[in-house]
C-alpha cells in the first residue's frame, strides 16, 4: 500500500508534552464497530468493560537508554555523541543509534560519563564492532551483566519521544511519567504508552467487576519512532524487538477466546506479541509488519492512543478498525481536542464484522 494513505494533518498543539493527572483522567475515544464515536475517559474503563474480559498488559520496564558521550583514541578532537540503545544482544553489546553517527567506524572507542560518577572508574566505555544504516551501531561495552546495567541506570536518560525531547527538557518526573505502574521486566527503550493511563486504583476497580488481567512482555525498541520513508509498505522493514508469552498465559487466552470472552490488547506492543505468537508460547524476536489486510486473530479490542501520521503504529490501527473508520476517528479526535502520541489520551477500537475465521490452529 501507498504510505501516503496514512498521513494527516495534526496540529502542534496537540502534541502531548505531559500526561494528565491521575493518569486515568486522560480522555478515551470508543470506537465501535460502526456509527457515532463515545467521548470518555479511561476511568470509565469499568462502565465499559465487563466481567469475563481479559486486558493484556505488556510488562516490559524503560530503561534509561539514553546516553550521551564522545569518541575517544583518535586525537585530541573527541566529539560528542548521542546514543540510543534500543536492542540488547547479550550481557555486553547493545545495538543503539548514534548522533551523529557518519563518521563513526568500526573499532572506535566511545566514553559515556564523567569521572568520579560510575563504577569507580567514573567513566563507561564501549567499542563499535559493527555500522549499520541510519546510524544504527553495535556496542560492546566494557562491563557486563548487572555491572553495566547498573551503569547505564546510573548514566541514561529515559529516552523519551523525540517529538517531546525537541520541545521540552525532561527530568526527574519523566522516570515516573514515563513507566507503566506494572512494569517488571527491564529492557524497553521506549514505554508501552497505552498502560500509562492505568493506576492501581483502575487496576483494583476493573478486578472487581471480574475482568481478568493477563502479562506478557515486548521490549520496546527505538525503531517505534523511526518513519517510514518507504513510498510503499512493502519496502518498509520493522526492527526486530524481543518478546515473551509464558505457555501458562498463553492456555489462559486460547480458553478465554474458546469461551467467547473478550480479549483485550493494551497497547499495541501487546498486539503485535499476541500476533506474532499464534496464542502459544513464544520466546524470541519479532518483526512483525501488519498493515491493512492482515486477519486478526488474538484479539477482539484494542486499547491504544493516538499515533503519528505515516506511522506503524497508524498502518496497524488502521489494520484493525479499518482505514477509513481510523481517518474518520482522528477527525473526530484532533476537532474536539484530544492529545496525541506517548503522553496523549486513548481511544478503544472494535474491529468491524467479518467473515468466521477458525482460530490459530
Amino acid at each position: 500500500m501507498r504510505v501516503d494513505q496514512f498521513d494527516f494533518d495534526l496540529p502542534p498543539e496537540r502534541i502531548a508534552l505531559r500526561p494528565m493527572v491521575p493518569r486515568a483522567a486522560a480522555r478515551l475515544l470508543v470506537v465501535p464497530p460502526a456509527g457515532g464515536f463515545q467521548d470518555q475517559v479511561v476511568a470509565d474503563l469499568p462502565r465499559l468493560l465487563r466481567a469475563g474480559d481479559v486486558l493484556v498488559f505488556n510488562d516490559t520496564r524503560v530503561i534509561p537508554a539514553a546516553l550521551s558521550g564522545r569518541r575517544v583514541g583518535r586525537g585530541e578532537h573527541e566529539p560528542a555523541m548521542e546514543v540510543l540503545l534500543h536492542q540488547r544482544l547479550d550481557g555486553s553489546r547493545w545495538k543503539a543509534f548514534a548522533k551523529p553517527g557518519k563518521r563513526l567506524q568500526a573499532g572506535d572507542r566511545i566514553r559515556f560519563g564523567a569521572e568520579g560518577r560510575v563504577c569507580l572508574l567514573g567513566v563507561l566505555d564501549a567499542t563499535v564492532t559493527e555500522k549499520g544504516a541510519a546510524g544504527e551501531i553495535t556496542l560492546a561495552f566494557d562491563f557486563h551483566g548487572a555491572a553495566l546495567d547498573e551503569a547505564i541506570a546510573s548514566l541514561g536518560r529515559m529516552p523519551l519521544p523525540p517529538y517531546i525531547e525537541g520541545k521540552r527538557a525532561q527530568d526527574e518526573q519523566d522516570r515516573a511519567d514515563y513507566q507503566t505502574v506494572y512494569a517488571e521486566r527491564d529492557g524497553a527503550v521506549a514505554a508501552p504508552t497505552a498502560g500509562l493511563h492505568f493506576t492501581r486504583e483502575l487496576l483494583k476497580s476493573l478486578q472487581d467487576i471480574g475482568v481478568q488481567e493477563e502479562f506478557v512482555t515486548l521490549h520496546v525498541g527505538a525503531g517505534t519512532f523511526l518513519p517510514v520513508k518507504a513510498e510503499d509498505t512493502a519496502d518498509h522493514k520493522m526492527h526486530a524487538e524481543w518478546g515473551e508469552v509464558s505457555a501458562a498465559v498463553a492456555a489462559r487466552l486460547r480458553r478465554a477466546k474458546d469461551e467467547g470472552r473478550r480479549v483485550i490488547a493494551v497497547g499495541t506492543t501487546s498486539l503485535r506479541l499476541l500476533e506474532s505468537s499464534g496464542l502459544e508460547a513464544f520466546s524470541g524476536t519479532t518483526d512483525i509488519f501488519i498493515t491493512p489486510g492482515h486477519r486478526f486473530r488474538s484479539a477482539d479490542a484494542l486499547i491504544t492512543n493516538f499515533h503519528l501520521p505515516r506511522s506503524t503504529l497508524f498502518m496497524l490501527v488502521a489494520a484493525f478498525a479499518g482505514l477509513s473508520r481510523m481517518q474518520a476517528a482522528y477527525g473526530h479526535a484532533i476537532a474536539r481536542g484530544y492529545r496525541f502520541y506517548s503522553y496523549g489520551d486513548a481511544s478503544l477500537l472494535f474491529p468491524p464484522p467479518c467473515p468466521a475465521i477458525s482460530p490459530f490452529p
